[in-house]
């Protein structure tokens, strides 16, 4: 059978010799110009590269008092909090700016009249930004790039979730009726207001101005298919600067879970799996969510330690005997997963989405099937009594990161990716 997954258009793997273009223009966009998820943490790596290649590099976000300083923040557009409770007028407002931001589309127009970018590449920009900008984009004759974060191509509300935290393809990136009609949020008001996002840009033909659609997993890209003709896919895996992590595989006897305590993430789960568990390894959970709470006080045993970042979260990961990582939903290309590769730790993780591409059952980690209880607690025990298992685990993790998953590889593509567009 022929192989019908995503790939880049072989046309496109040869180009220019972008090392001697320091007079490269590259705007980038994302929402949010300060690190606050995997998906900033890649677009600042990202910006990074490109402003020690020497290109000028154009930012395009939104403003903010926690954002990193910008020579281009007078063409930010103003803060939009859609969670603040505003006045009927206000709501109105900021729905319609939901959908299509005026400011958006004005901003970017005197900034790439003034710039002249030659490549765009957009990140997150979803309501705030607005796919409204790629049109404007398109007109100036930038060649567009886009790095897939979520599934927001092919569901309204980003995770393929209901609200019942179940998961959901009902949309198939074009049925986007479907979040209002099914009510999938819990919110008539709000799945209205996503329907039509999602209807007025397909609509409008925003996407069609995107000339490669980027996307971190295997899986993702596949899932992209629904609304994205393979050959305007090409899979580039998320990346870490391997010198940054010192790997560390001995560790202080405990394990660890570290993100949004939250239903999709699965932390119930593991917390149940735990307490099943014959291991005699303490369980920490790093980081603060809607669960916390209420998860604390049924779990007095475990350390919830909150939120940590910086030093001393990799400290705790590097010290850690394992990951583990219980997701619910489509996780893309899990920096977590990395990060515990990068630092020799093998990770405990759920079947779905992208996870079992970075982890290698019985290689690198372990596999269970999304919220099994009992097959979670197995595989804690398993890791939790056999120390040299761990070790060797860690170290397969490792090799594997150096190999797929680092930051240089990760560059060198973008750049062959770039040069290619440019043909």
């Amino acid at each position: 059978m022929t192989d019908q997954r995503p790939d880049f258009p072989r046309s496109l793997c040869s180009g220019i010799n972008l090392q001697n273009r320091n007079d490269m223009k590259i705007l980038l966009a994302n929402k949010f110009f300060f690190p606050k998820g995997g998906a900033e943490t890649v677009f600042f790596q990202e910006r990074e590269l490109l402003l020690k290649q020497k290109f000028t590099v154009i930012d395009f976000s939104m403003e903010d008092e926690r954002n990193s300083p910008s020579p281009f923040s007078d063409y930010f557009v103003p803060n939009i909090d859609y969670y603040d409770r505003n006045n009927l007028q206000q709501k109105i407002r900021n729905a319609l700016f939901f959908v299509h931001s005026p400011v958006a589309v004005r901003n970017i127009e005197r900034l790439i009249t003034k710039e002249k970018p030659e490549i765009a590449h957009l990140h997150n920009i979803y309501h705030q930004l607005t796919p409204s900008i790629i049109p404007v984009l398109k007109k100036h004759g930038v060649k567009v790039i886009m790095t897939l974060h979520d599934c927001k191509l092919t569901c309204p509300s980003y995770l393929a979730l209901r609200s019942d935290g179940k998961i959901c393809t009902r949309c198939e990136g074009r049925k986007f009726w479907n979040p209002f009609t099914s009510n999938c949020q819990g919110s008539i008001l709000q799945g209205l207001l996503l329907s039509a996002e999602a209807l007025w840009h397909k609509w409008q033909g925003s996407y069609d101005g995107v000339d490669l659609f980027l996307s971190p997993s295997r899986f993702l890209a596949d899932l992209t298919t629904k609304r994205i003709v393979p050959d305007r896919i090409r899979v580039l895996h998320n990346g870490i600067n391997v010198d940054e992590y010192q790997p560390n595989y001995d560790n202080q006897g405990y394990a660890i879970f570290l993100g949004r305590l939250s239903q999709e993430k699965g932390v119930a789960t593991l917390l149940q799996a735990n307490g099943l568990s014959n291991s005699r390894l303490p369980l920490k959970i790093i980081g603060t969510g809607p669960l916390l709470d209420a998860l604390s006080r049924e779990y007095p045993a475990v350390k919830f330690m909150g939120y940590r970042s910086g030093q001393e979260l990799k400290n705790l990961v590097a010290n850690a005997a394992f990951v583990v990582v219980p997701s619910e939903c489509y996780e893309n290309c899990s920096m977590v997963v990395l990060e515990a590769m990068a630092l020799g730790k093998p990770v405990i993780g759920s079947r779905i989405g992208g996870i079992p591409e970075q982890i290698e059952d019985g290689r690198t980690g372990f596999l269970f099937e999304m919220g099994n209880v009992k097959e979670l607690a197995r595989k804690i025990d398993v890791l939790g009594s056999d120390a040299g298992l761990r070790k060797q685990l860690g170290h397969a993790a490792r090799l594997k990161l150096e190999q797929k998953y680092s930051l240089a590889e990760h560059n060198r593509q973008l750049l062959e990716i770039y040069s290619g567009l440019l043909v």
